[in-house]
């Protein structure tokens, strides 16, 4: 396999008794989708932030050098009250010709001279991901993407990601609570509740007792924490025997 594109050694990260993280380790390689799943307050957003070095965590993350990162982050809402169009938007991060380029590649170009503020969900999404394309980048970090986005254009979206995927060569590691969906083009799945509860493959994870114990055996979101070494209070913190 080729050189990963960012790895992370055992992360960890409390917020006095509470455990955010818990020797977590990965890696990303170029072309690979990796999809993170959890329940909500499992630390998958935190986890995004700390590889892109946005929080401080123990542990080690390296990045190849000179790495690119795209980042579509988990809520991004326009205020309706501070007039800007798509276009000015996108020349804040990247040129003009670029901007534009990305626009026609999600799809959305006729939105260019449109007021944000005026978007759809899925227009948001669109023009946020043509944002974190304009560069060409390396990695694709996406918190959460079908935010706001109606179920009629989730397959697409996702669609769209995966052909990303393939143009740019990039590694992509994306957040979802859409399973169906997500794991289907997916490469790897990685399950998330404070520390890592398994991975693989959609087949393998869906059939781990882990994800059944958190997710259900159809992958709908159990009423019960999982159980395997140690346990998992209602906020999702793990529970250690003194």
């Amino acid at each position: 396999m080729t050189e990963p594109l960012i790895t992370a050694h055992h992360l960890t990260l409390a917020a006095g008794c509470l455990t955010i993280l818990n020797d977590v380790s990965l890696a990303i390689h170029p072309g690979e989708i990796v999809t993170l799943i959890g329940p909500n307050g499992s630390g998958k957003t935190t986890l995004l932030k700390a590889l892109l070095g946005l929080v401080r965590v123990k542990g080690d993350i390296t990045r190849r050098p000179g790495l690119k990162v795209g980042y579509v982050p988990q809520q991004f809402t326009p205020d309706p009250s501070l007039p800007m169009t798509v276009h000015r938007f996108l020349d804040l991060f990247a040129g003009h010709q670029a901007g534009w380029a990305a626009l026609k590649r999600v799809g959305i170009a006729d939105a260019h001279d449109r007021q944000l503020s005026a978007l759809s969900g899925g227009e948001i999404a669109r023009v946020l991901l043509a944002r974190a394309v304009a560069g060409k980048p390396d990695l694709l970090v996406l918190d959460e993407p079908l935010a706001g986005v109606d179920v009629a254009g989730e397959a697409a979206l996702y669609h769209l990601i995966a052909e990303l995927r393939d143009e740019l060569n990039c590694g992509i590691l994306l957040v979802s609570h859409d399973l169906h969906v997500v794991m289907g083009k997916s490469d790897r799945v990685i399950c998330l509740n404070h520390h890592i509860c398994c991975e693989g493959d959609a087949h393998d994870v869906r059939r781990d007792p882990a994800f059944i114990e958190l997710f259900g055996a159809r992958g709908e979101l159990a009423l019960y924490p999982h159980h395997h070494d140690h346990a998992h209070s209602l906020a999702g913190e793990t529970l250690h025997d003194h």
